[in-house]
């Protein structure tokens, strides 16, 4: 039984023309080999049975309040959603130095990334109000990553998105276990997503037979669905109001067709 260590209060949430009361609160979890993680779960508070389950896996700074604002707007739509800790309990990033020293630990190490995304998986399957429920893993930038690396570990997904997201895979025979569509949402000039590995992934995926939609964005760079990346393109991450109203777009409309 996984203890939960921070309760908050209902919150209300606009969606789809009404409010619905969310409840939400960070959780206690394990991986496999016993490290302590800490995720966020948002779900409604309404009678009805939930849509269907999403993992959001944070960019490169973990759990922060940008991805539990998504967590709780989707809840408000109907969905039981959980953002996933890759890192560890008490694992934060103080700057974005620390964040990539901290992701290229894990970009390096596959199979310990795939193990602690795993873990979110299997904590988010013993959900009470997922029980059942389809899920879907979506991740931004080094989260993207992840999401991918879910879903190449065989994990049974109805969807896997990224937003933003690193492509690259030093195994690519490991897409052949991916069950699920992909949407990929990405800036069509990031600078640190290059062509090359945008065509390495799409070779990976067209080899495992992958049902893949890949969305580029004119204009738009690394991290363009968060505000808090500025408007620099030159700097190679940056917000682009206009991709990052497009592509939540397409994704809601992807959630409405694989949790039919």
């Amino acid at each position: 039984m996984f203890k939960i260590i921070l309760a908050m209060a209902a919150m209300m949430c606009f969606a789809n023309g009404a409010f619905a009361a969310v409840d939400s609160h960070n959780v206690d979890y394990k991986t496999a080999d016993g490290k302590e993680m800490q995720g966020y779960v948002a779900f409604s508070d309404s009678a009805a049975p939930a849509k269907g389950t999403i993992i959001i896996v944070p960019d490169w700074m973990g759990v922060s309040p940008f991805y539990q604002d998504k967590a709780n707007q989707l809840a408000g739509e109907g969905y039981t959603v959980f953002v996933a800790d890759v890192y560890g309990k008490n694992i934060r990033p103080a700057d974005q130095k620390e964040a990539g020293q901290l992701a290229t630990t894990y970009k390096s190490d596959r199979p310990l990334l795939r193990s602690h995304i795993q873990a979110a998986y299997d904590y988010v399957r013993g959900l009470q109000q997922a029980e059942g429920k389809k899920i879907v893993v979506m991740g931004y930038c080094f989260g993207g990553t992840t999401a991918l690396e879910l879903a190449r570990n065989g994990a049974e997904l109805a969807g896997v998105v990224s937003f933003h997201g690193g492509l690259s895979n030093p195994t690519p025979e490991n897409a052949k276990n991916i069950k699920a569509p992909v949407l990929v949402l990405h800036g069509a000039d990031d600078p640190m997503v290059p062509p090359s590995e945008v065509k390495a992934f799409e070779e990976e995926m067209k080899a495992a037979n992958v049902d893949m939609q890949f969305i580029p964005y004119p204009g738009a760079v690394h991290a363009f669905t968060n505000p808090a990346a500025g408007n620099d393109n030159s700097k190679g991450a940056a917000y682009n109001a206009e991709a990052d109203k497009a592509s939540w777009v397409v994704f809601e409309k992807f959630l409405g067709k694989v949790f039919q």
